[in-house]
């Protein structure tokens, strides 16, 4: 294999996706298993990274995962699961525990935020270094990368949870339980089955069209939000209901409508603004070769620096220990 040995594990409510490679072109070894407990779910991740271990050492492991993450390096529960409705992961220490079973630099960020990523590297969003990656699925989830660096704050960013207007006529209350009507709420995939009483992929005929049009004309305007608050060179959108026939064109004319003119930049209209995620299924997967790959060159950084600091005594300092690493 080309290039540094890197871990990825793709961290999901449902499944875990753990790879050893370091492309998605280049992938050595791969497996896929359900999402159970913690501890034998992350002993399971664990033990794969070091049956491949055994071909050669890994440089890191980055790890995209649900959420919500605590990812304030500062904060005492940097790397761990805060209160998560999947049962019993609330608390967990993910990346730690990896880090301290494999001894190798870990990065961890959202599994949206780790799609971006991939995305940027190596699909939908390559060569662009300011960007939103959406996924439409069972809910609604963004990942901003501004200046090629994904943005968090006091937590990471809740795209699906921005208010939009309703389409007049419009009655349906809504799915989220947090907000109703909020973005998620009547435009994610879960809501598309509410309203209509069967997932989107098994609509057809009119139905299918009056959803359509739908959707287009709630993800138009939570797309204008997005526009106007991070100025994105480009919009990458995956998940299930990304997939649909016929979504794209109906977004893309929504959102000419929603934006009304303002700033009445021609790249805003432009079918290469607002394009469909290329990499699939490896989407989360690339994202944690992107963190493992960052996570190991800032290893590197701290090892080198660590060595030429004198220590009290005149000699050099030893390296500090390997820690979970962040993008």
């Amino acid at each position: 294999m080309n290039g540094p040995r890197l871990g990825s594990i793709e961290s999901g409510g449902t499944k875990f996706v753990c790879l050893v490679g370091s492309t998605p072109d280049q992938i050595e070894d791969e497996i896929r298993f359900p999402t159970g407990d913690p501890e034998p779910t992350l002993a399971r991740a664990v033990a794969f990274f070091e049956e491949a271990a055994v071909k050669g050492p890994l440089d890191a492991v980055g790890i995209a995962s649900f959420g919500p993450l605590e990812l304030r390096r500062s904060h005492p529960a940097y790397g761990r699961l805060a209160a998560t409705p999947k049962p019993g992961w609330t608390g967990v220490d993910v990346a730690g525990t990896v880090a301290a079973a494999l001894g190798v630099p870990v990065g961890i960020d959202t599994d949206v935020n780790g799609a971006a990523l991939g995305e940027g590297r190596w699909g939908a969003a390559r060569d662009r270094d300011t960007y939103v990656y959406l996924t439409v699925g069972t809910g609604i989830g963004g990942g901003a990368v501004i200046g090629g660096r994904v943005i968090n704050g006091l937590v990471h960013t809740e795209m699906g949870h921005l208010s939009v207007p309703r389409v007049p006529g419009d009655d349906f209350p809504g799915s989220c339980p947090f907000h109703g009507d909020c973005w998620e709420g009547m435009a994610g995939g879960e809501a598309v089955a509410a309203r209509w009483g069967r997932p989107a992929q098994e609509l057809s005929g009119e139905t299918l069209r009056r959803a359509l049009h739908l959707e287009a004309a709630y993800l138009a305007s939570g797309l204008r939000d997005i526009i106007y608050t991070t100025a994105p060179e480009r919009i990458v959108i995956g998940g299930g209901m990304a997939v649909l026939p016929g979504l794209f064109p109906l977004l893309r004319a929504g959102l000419t409508r929603s934006l009304a003119g303002y700033p009445g930049l021609p790249e805003h209209a432009a079918d290469d603004f607002v394009v469909p995620a290329a990499l699939g299924r490896l989407a989360g997967p690339a994202g944690g070769l992107v963190l493992a790959e960052r996570a190991a060159e800032e290893a590197r950084r701290a090892a080198g620096g660590a060595a030429a600091r004198p220590a009290a005594d005149g000699t050099s300092a030893d390296a500090p220990p390997m820690a979970a690493q962040p993008e």
